[in-house]
């Protein structure tokens, strides 16, 4: 059975000694975030503060924080309720090897996997705990927990929302985590990215001419693999919470908000109703961010609340992130893992890829391929480039099938050991990540490709390629034999 909300995963959490209740008062400024960031650092485990805290404000909270609750990889799986993420991946595979029946016996044998999917959409409830309580009058978010996280901040920020939106050129859902910055008790700014779904549908609004307000929900707080599956880069046309139900193996249950024409998981704590129009735009940022660099205030629509619901005693959920490994690590591992059958797919000799915590997600990927012809190794960088989850990726190094992506040390071996600088390194431009802060341009520059396989003398390499030194067996064996008794290992 999938977790119905957060507090059955907290319950799981506390069973499996990975969760940490921190009894006394501490600050939502700033230092929640250091305590945070030292735990995460090492590899510590989830954070309940029951006592947050605001000196400045003079306020105690009643509403306790959640943090660092995907920040492992164990808390990772036990959210997915998978013994390792490579189980998600192998059902995927399973799912993408489905073809049309050809007869009446492949049919049939279709049908179990065809019910399967069909038990996956999201159903819709008349009402659920987050409904406990309805806020319409007195809408205020001074009640909740909300941190800075880092000394330069701009203010503090909603840091773990699901943002649903509905597209007003063909009334598509998206769901999405983007950061909000406070401004009052009932405005936030709406940080989505000019390439994300959110900022598309707010897009539409000025194109399809059709009023200047789009309709917001903001679910703060709801069961792991929900929270998770909005930070996953998904196809548009592919709804989050139908793949969270694809990932829980139940479908996620839904209730109408109050004041705007969405849906919310019905099993969240907290719902934010409101509106973004295209007549209120402002400064937002700074903010310490996941390159572990400060992204630099911009131009962001304003989030106007009409309507708070939640639980009678709700949980606030948060994340931290900065100079890496954090939480997000975690996040982007399983993006890593989840989507490589879908890499796999488009490109068939991809064999593992791996996104290192010192790249950040999307400035450095390592892919290894089964190379059989010249020049494979850019075809697969320009492949990946042009995958919309994968199109920001600043640098790709592509190494051959017998090297280790996830073994930084080999990898750099290999790679430096393999390319010729001139002949091995290519550039192209392209969109890059909003947040890159090296760019010429914002959301415009250049991206690298390192061929670093073994050449072949199809592309041009006329001189033998060396073996590697490797120690031959017989000589292993017999070492090995005498190991023990030689007493050099610790």
């Amino acid at each position: 059975m999938a977790f119905k909300d957060l507090r059955e995963f907290i319950v799981r959490l506390e069973k499996e000694g990975e969760l940490r209740h921190i009894g006394a008062e501490v600050d939502v400024d700033l230092e929640i975030t250091e305590i945070t960031d030292r735990v995460s650092k090492a590899q510590g485990p989830a954070l309940l503060f029951e006592k947050p805290c605001s000196r400045q404000d003079k306020l105690n909270y009643s509403v306790p924080l959640l943090i660092n609750m995907l920040g492992s990889q164990k808390r990772l799986e036990l959210a997915l309720e998978v013994g390792s993420v490579e189980d998600v991946a192998r059902r995927i595979e399973d799912l993408l090897e489905m073809r049309p029946p050809a007869g009446l016996f492949d049919k049939v044998k279709l049908l179990p996997k065809l019910a399967e999917l069909g038990s996956f959409f999201p159903r819709t409830v008349k009402t659920g705990p987050v409904k406990e309580i309805i806020e319409r009058e007195k809408v205020s978010l001074a009640s909740l927990p909300i941190m800075k996280c880092w000394p330069q901040d701009g203010g503090r920020f909603i840091t773990f929302p699901l943002v649903v939106t509905r597209s007003p050129k063909n009334g598509r859902r998206n769901v999405g985590c983007y950061r909000m910055q406070v401004y009052d008790e009932r405005t936030t700014g709406m940080h989505w990215q000019i390439h994300k779904g959110g900022a598309e549908h707010f897009r539409w609004l000025e194109r399809q001419g059709k009023g200047r307000r789009l309709d917001v929900a903001v679910a703060i707080g709801a069961d792991p693999v929900t929270m998770l599956s909005g930070i996953l880069p998904l196809p548009s046309d592919l709804d989050e919470f139908l793949f969270a139900g694809f990932l829980r193996q139940e479908p996620v249950e839904l209730v109408k908000c109050e004041t705007v024409d969405l849906e919310v998981p019905a099993n969240a704590e907290i719902v934010l109703e409101g509106y973004v129009e295209l007549d209120d735009i402002r400064a937002e940022g700074p903010f310490g961010d996941h390159t572990g660099y400060y992204s630099l205030e911009d131009k962001f629509p304003a989030f106007h609340i009409t309507c708070i619901t939640r639980r009678k005693e709700p949980i606030y959920v948060s994340t931290v992130v900065g100079p890496p490994p954090m939480e997000d690590y975690w996040m982007g591992y399983a993006v890593e893992r989840i989507f490589l059958p879908l890499m796999r797919k488009q490109m068939p000799e991809v064999v593992d890829m791996h996104l290192p915590a010192e790249g950040i997600f999307h400035n450095l990927m390592i892919v290894s391929i089964r190379k059989s012809y010249p020049g494979q190794a850019r075809k697969v960088m320009n492949a990946v480039w042009g995958l919309p989850g994968a199109m920001f990726t600043k640098c790709i190094v592509v190494v051959d099938e017998d090297v280790d992506v996830h073994n930084l040390r080999e990898v750099a071996w290999k790679a430096f050991n393999h390319i010729d600088p001139e002949r091995d390194i290519q550039f192209t431009l392209g969109p890059v990540d909003q947040l890159e802060h090296a760019s010429r341009l914002p959301n415009f520059g250049s991206k690298m490709g390192v061929d670093a396989t073994r050449k072949l003398p199809s592309e041009g390499f006329a001189r033998p390629w060396p073996d590697e030194i490797k120690m031959d067996s017989e000589t292993r064996k017999r070492i090995d034999a005498v190991w023990p008794s030689l007493a050099l290992s610790k």
